[in-house]
């Protein structure tokens, strides 16, 4: 059975540790990040698994085959196997379109772990689809659930109105899986009250548990010698923004921020956009890429916004510390991973006051909170930095203070690890009563 955290990493016959199950349909760890359907899941799932297996547990991560010729199973990091399931077209396609698909999912999830030798202690459901798959698997093997949503339908249809492309059903699927899991994580405060208020989860079945940052990816560089790596102008006020070119992200807003910036408040600054589906900034690959562009030369700023494309994850660091801020302003955002890991990279961060933001980013501290949607205000918390290097300096400290003292992938393993024995222990309990 699975045990608690330090009990497990000598292997001996008193641990005997079965698997853990990570469930993630459509966010595949060995995904290339900051595409349409590839982004915080992606990266919440890759390192969660990692860190288990660094602990000694072994690990499956479930998710749906979407090219032909993948391998069945792929050794992903140590004691971590990556397992293709066979659920619709081997081939992309769009998370919105995947619901049909996964009762063949979960079936065959089922099947493969009624064959595995080993067995497992816990399924772990990310996204509401995932959470549809291992319900199936819940209920044919008793295996406890724990379900991240990592976002939930109706904050989405609230915001995205006829844009969100999922189906209604998706109501009603995560109300269900709200009540009949045996844990739900909360990735934040606002997300235990939204899982409350709109799904009818009881709040003692709820754990409120982070997403965090790996601290062997992402540390201070120093900020003259990154700038000269990637080619930008060292003396220019720069602001980063960073992850998947979407409407909700709000992009668009801090292009308008830095055209009233200049133009009304008398500043210049220049703003990387670093994303896309393909590492060229192409509108081909990248449509959003076409529209920003347009709102960057409405707003007057076409020569201060420059778009990047898409970089790996071992570059990412470079681009955070070459950034005077990083901004993030979406509509929305359940958790939000990159405030974090510009935080661990000591730069000083203006975000949307929405969801895991205002949890993460302490107003005034590691840098400020302002409205979505509202380019005026995030303008002035802009010039305000620019015109206080101190300032500056003073919040990225701060900052990356927070992101080491409650933010690390490790420090989220652990808490994850205790919820998992948990569930374990109480379900062995339950087998032991019922034999």
């Amino acid at each position: 059975m699975l045990q608690t955290a330090g009990l497990n990493n000598d292997h001996n016959a008193e641990s005997a540790m079965r698997r853990i199950a990570l469930i993630s349909e459509h966010a595949s760890p060995l995904a290339s990040i900051g595409s349409v359907d590839s982004g915080g899941q992606n990266v919440y799932v890759a390192h969660l698994a990692r860190q288990l297996g660094k602990s000694g547990y072994p690990v499956d991560v479930f998710t749906r085959r979407d090219k032909a010729l993948l391998p069945d199973v792929v050794a992903f990091a140590p004691n971590v196997r990556v397992i293709h399931v066979p659920a619709g077209p081997a081939m992309q396609v769009p998370k919105e379109s995947l619901l049909p698909h996964m009762p063949a999912f979960g079936d065959y999830m089922v099947e493969f772990m009624r064959h595995d030798a080993i067995g497992y202690d816990v399924l772990h459901a990310n996204f509401f689809m995932s959470g549809v798959a291992a319900l199936r698997a819940r209920q044919a093997l008793g295996i406890p659930l724990v379900m991240t949503f990592h976002a939930l339908g109706k904050v989405r249809r609230l915001h995205q109105g006829s844009a969100d492309g999922f189906p209604d059903a998706r109501f009603d699927i995560e109300d269900a899986l709200a009540r009949e899991s045996d844990c739900v994580i909360a990735e934040c405060p606002q997300d235990a009250e939204d899982l409350v208020t709109l799904c009818g989860a009881q709040r003692s079945r709820i754990e409120t548990v982070p997403c965090g940052f790996d601290d062997e990816e992402f540390a201070p560089v120093e900020r003259a010698q990154a700038r000269a790596t990637l080619g930008w102008d060292g003396g220019e006020f720069t602001v980063l923004q960073l992850g998947r070119l979407v409407p909700r992200k709000g992009i668009d807003n801090v292009i308008r921020a830095i055209g009233y910036l200049r133009h009304t408040l008398g500043m210049r600054a220049r703003l990387y956009v670093v994303g896309g589906n393909a590492e060229s900034p192409s509108v081909a690959a990248t449509p959003e890429i076409g529209r920003l562009q347009q709102v960057a030369d409405e707003a007057g700023v076409a020569d201060s916004v420059t778009f990047v494309g898409r970089r790996g994850r071992e570059q990412l660091r470079l681009f955070y510390g070459a950034s005077d801020v990083f901004v993030t302003t979406p509509w929305y955002e359940p958790f939000g991973i990159t405030p974090v890991e510009a935080m661990a990279c000591g730069v000083p961060v203006v975000g949307a006051n929405v969801g895991g933001i205002r949890s993460t980013v302490l107003d005034g501290e590691t840098g400020f909170l302002v409205p979505p949607n509202a380019p005026e205000p995030l303008a002035e918390r802009l010039a305000q930095l620019c015109a206080d290097p101190a300032l500056m300096q003073r919040m990225g400290e701060a900052g990356r203070q927070r992101a080491q003292a409650l933010f690390t992938w490790a420090g989220v393993a652990r808490q994850m690890e205790q919820v998992y024995a948990r569930l374990a222990i109480r379900a062995a309990g339950a087998g032991r009563v019922a034999a």
